[in-house]
């Protein structure tokens, strides 16, 4: 990949964690103060949130996704300035797990909940297109042989 294909990578991983933060930043405030969450279009957000899977750990899965999509964030911005291969390779394998989580909770609110959460429904958006993007950067990595070099 060229360099100004590497900014637009790493500008999209940052557009969309950043997007990520503030989805899953809304539930988690919710969850840990106690309100309720206000969900536009499909309405099952309280039934996803209040069910025996809206925590792992005693802590709310939102959180998770808080961090998950921070960590993007924050590693975006890192290979953004240092250009260092590994941050790369952690960019690559964290929307991987991300998308693993994602296609459990989605059969969990169609399957079991039988709910939708559309907050949950963003989140699993943004995570599949950071996966998707990622596969894809790895497929042009491979295909080049090379890592990717600092942007300027």
């Amino acid at each position: 990949m060229r360099r100004p294909m590497q900014r637009v990578l790493a500008k999209s991983f940052v557009l969309l964690s950043f997007i990520g933060i503030l989805d899953a930043g809304y539930i988690t405030m919710e969850a840990f103060t106690g309100g309720t969450v206000v969900c536009p279009l499909v309405g099952g957000c309280n039934e996803v949130l209040q069910s025996p899977y809206a925590q792992i750990f005693g802590y709310p899965v939102a959180l998770y996704g808080l961090i998950f999509y921070f960590s993007i964030f924050i590693l975006s911005f890192l290979y953004l300035d240092r250009g260092n291969k590994y941050v790369f390779t952690v960019l690559t394998f964290l929307p991987a797990l991300g998308f693993l989580f994602t296609l459990w909770f989605l059969y969990l609110q169609a399957f079991v909940i039988k709910a939708y959460c559309f907050y949950c429904l963003i989140s699993a958006g943004l995570s599949t297109i950071l996966f998707a993007l990622a596969l894809w950067a790895s497929v042009q990595i491979a295909r080049n042989k090379t890592p990717l070099q600092p942007s300027d």
